[in-house]
């Protein structure tokens, strides 16, 4: 993989977000302590189950994280 994961998911982001993804990479990209380097799915779990209080569901990550696995091989 060659983009980090936050990089990836910035791709995301919307001025007027309309769903799901977009409301969690603006609210990612706010997270000034997002381990924004981080290519490891178990590190972001990890962040997002003790930080990530403005995701509504993990499901959301897990559905993004997908998306960067098929796109980053």
């Amino acid at each position: 993989m060659t983009k980090s994961f936050f990089h990836f998911l910035m791709k995301y982001r919307a001025a007027k977000p309309n769903d799901e993804v977009a409301e969690f990479a603006n609210a990612a990209y706010e997270d000034h302590s997002f381990p924004k380097q981080s290519f490891d799915y178990y590190e972001l779990t990890n962040y997002l189950e003790l930080n990530g209080f403005y995701l509504k569901s993990m499901s959301t990550f897990d559905m993004v994280w997908e998306l960067y696995r098929q796109n980053e091989k």
